[in-house]
């Protein structure tokens, strides 16, 4: 992209949001306040996501982009593109061979290693919110570890429906200390978070906050002992492209047979095993 500097943003800015990224990785949960800057992108889209990779990009990395599973959506193929054009840096839709992915509301199937870097798009960073809507009472609520205010939010949800009905955006508590928010994925994905060897960055850019997990960090879904935490059950379900079982799978039915029908969600996962089984 001519006329702009490497990945877009000024050394400058790529600088701070490294700084910052240093301190959520040195804090594993703890939310470190950034200056977000202006993309030619919509607040809301990715922006934190988007300022992340940027500024820890390399010209020998390799990126992969995924929305909701999907290498082929739009906002996915757009963050793409964009950040192919301002690095000329190879893309790719296979995980095991991307340094850096981009995600927005999943996790890949196949398990992450160690050199590689997840980062995450956040929309609403602040676990809390759900039950306090002061910025100062929260950090508040942070720093004493009073989080009691949460754990009745959950048992709320058992004493109305019966079990803890989060669907995404499930809290977490990393490290016996921070409640967590793992950004908008499935609670199938919450497992995977959990002493992963790859390193986690999230990045909210219309909040202006950044948090990480580091490699290996211990990371707990919230539950009671009567009522732990439960990831929703795959058991049954074929991917009608290429069978996998066991994986977080989109649904949908069939307009011809009226019957319901499963795919798996990540695109690239499902896509390299139809190449393995054609071959």
């Amino acid at each position: 992209m001519r006329g702009y500097n490497f990945a877009f943003l000024d050394e400058g800015s790529k600088r701070l949001v490294r700084r910052a990224l240093l301190k959520a990785v040195a804090i594993p949960g703890y939310q470190v306040p950034f200056g977000s800057r202006e993309l030619p992108i919509g607040r809301g889209w990715g922006t934190g996501g988007i300022q992340i990779t940027l500024s820890i990009i390399g010209r020998n990395d390799t990126l992969k982009v995924i929305d909701q599973g999907s290498d082929d959506s739009v906002n996915a193929v757009s963050i793409r593109d964009f950040v192919s054009a301002c690095t000329d840096i190879e893309a790719t839709t296979d995980s095991e061979k991307a340094t850096v992915i981009q995600t927005r509301h999943r996790i890949p199937e196949i398990p992450l290693r160690n050199d590689q870097i997840l980062v995450l798009q956040v929309p609403l960073p602040e676990p809390l919110r759900l039950v306090e809507p002061l910025e100062s009472v929260t950090k508040k609520m942070h720093a004493e570890m009073d989080y009691a205010p949460m754990w009745l939010a959950l048992y709320e949800h058992i004493v109305r429906v019966g079990e803890i009905e989060l669907g995404a955006d499930y809290p977490v508590m990393v490290e016996d200390r921070y409640i967590m928010m793992p950004s908008p994925v499935p609670r199938f994905d919450n497992p995977k978070l959990n002493n992963s060897p790859a390193l986690y960055l999230f990045g909210a850019g219309r909040e202006k906050k950044i948090y990480a997990l580091p490699p290996y960090t211990k990371v707990q879904s919230l539950g009671f002992e009567d009522h732990p935490f439960r990831a929703e059950d795959m058991s049954g379900k074929v991917c009608r492209l290429c069978g996998a079982e066991h994986v977080f799978m989109d649904e949908f039915f069939d307009s011809l047979t009226g019957e319901k029908r499963y795919q798996c969600s990540d695109s690239g996962y499902c896509e390299k095993r139809r190449l393995i089984q054609d071959t």
